[in-house]
């Protein structure tokens, strides 16, 4: 076997990057000053992964919590509404909830229990059972969750979360009511306008809101959403995907990212002569074992990639290969066997049991979780990620 060495992902450092970067150029320099520092080339269909953060960062898509206080003013028709299933984040929505809170004279906080959507945890279900509670009719009241559970903080953050949001809200000057149920129709006995602020599952819950009777809901993605030449805004996504910058600012989902993939691939193949492929990337998709979160907390895992990262993998497994139809073969005869299935595979997989037990995601999906687990989301400071061998297999030499 001549070639030994199969996928590889490469964390690319840069300088810090401030609004206004021409963010092509230096992505382009940074991944060629690493191939001539570290001895290596790129190759047809190297991917690479560009953090969304410094994508937003250099298009300077910020907003500030009053940009979001004027929006839902506009939108929301009642100084009194709802405000739905938000994950439990310092950083991803405490600060969306001070500007809310900054619309409002009072807030009624329904909170998704035994978990939020991503999977942190505000009581265990070993609790849950103890106390005689079906989260999927009981609804809570905060007084009622604090007789049965205490206070029950976070086994990463060690943050309160219930504490921290009612305090996010009362010292923006608002009322705080705070329940905790899992049917969104229980919010409409309190009032009738309503922000979701559910991340995956936000287009069901807003349909069956507004089935029941809803007056005005309104989901993440419905706010910062318009064109501005004065703040941030993402047409898509609102201020889903949206992280704090200060105590005051947002930086929200990068816009246009497609186009931002596209530049980069040209100025690499006017540079190199190779077409690589390029993806703007944010959370992962993959769940913590131990505490059971799940990592998404972004809309999608990408926002943006060039076409060859559509679609899944369309791979064989080679270990049912080798149980099954190649059982009795061994060395250079099943190697040749394997590389010869390989090399004839046509169409998709889907169905085939050569391909059962390949992982069925999206290409975008997959690559943007090892760009994430490979850069890290700490003082690593390498938000471009280079992968080399992705779409190599077995039969390649």
């Amino acid at each position: 076997m001549s070639k030994w060495i199969g996928t590889t992902s490469r964390g690319i450092k840069t300088d810090i990057i401030r609004e206004g970067d021409d963010l092509v150029s230096l992505v382009t320099q940074s991944v060629l000053s690493a191939a001539h520092s570290e001895g290596f080339e790129l190759r047809e269909r190297d991917i690479i992964g560009v953090t969304e953060a410094v994508v937003a960062r250099a298009q300077g898509n910020y907003a500030c919590v009053d940009d979001i206080k004027a929006d839902v003013e506009g939108k929301i028709g009642s100084r009194t509404f709802g405000v739905i299933f938000p994950i439990l984040s310092r950083n991803r929505f405490s600060i969306c909830l001070k500007g809310f809170a900054r619309a409002a004279d009072k807030i009624i906080l329904m909170l998704s229990y035994p978990k939020d959507e991503v999977g942190n945890e505000l009581v265990s279900l070993d609790a849950l059972d103890a106390a005689g509670i079906d989260p999927g009719s009981d609804i809570l009241s905060y007084e009622s969750y604090r007789e049965l559970f205490g206070e029950v903080r976070h086994p990463f953050t060690d943050i309160d979360y219930a504490d921290l949001y009612l305090k996010a809200i009362e010292s923006e000057g608002a009322q705080a009511q705070i329940i905790f149920a899992n049917d969104p129709k229980a919010i409409l006995n309190y009032t009738k306008h309503v922000i979701n602020c559910d991340v995956h599952s936000r287009k069901r819950t807003k349909q069956i809101l507004k089935r029941e009777g809803a007056q005005v809901v309104l989901s993440l993605a419905d706010i910062l959403n318009e064109k501005s030449d004065s703040r941030g805004y993402n047409e898509e996504f609102g201020i889903l995907g949206s992280n704090k910058a200060t105590e005051e600012r947002i930086k929200l989902f990068p816009r246009d990212s497609e186009n931002f993939c596209r530049e980069i691939q040209s100025s690499i193949r006017e540079h190199t002569g190779k077409t690589v492929e390029v993806l703007v990337y944010g959370d992962g998709a993959f769940k913590d074992p131990i505490g059971g979160i799940w990592e998404l907390a972004d809309p999608v895992v990408s926002p943006g990639h060039t076409p060859g990262l559509s679609g899944q993998p369309n791979e064989l497994k080679l270990k049912y290969l080798a149980d099954d139809e190649f059982r009795d073969l061994s060395g250079e005869e099943l190697k040749k066997a394997l590389v010869e299935k390989i090399s004839r595979k046509e169409g998709s997989l889907v169905g085939s049991m050569s391909s059962e037990g390949t992982t069925p995601r999206r290409l975008s999906d997959l690559v943007g979780s090892l760009c994430d687990l490979t850069s890290g989301s700490g003082d690593k400071g390498t938000p471009i990620i280079l992968i080399q061998g992705y779409f190599d297999n077995y039969s390649n030499e």
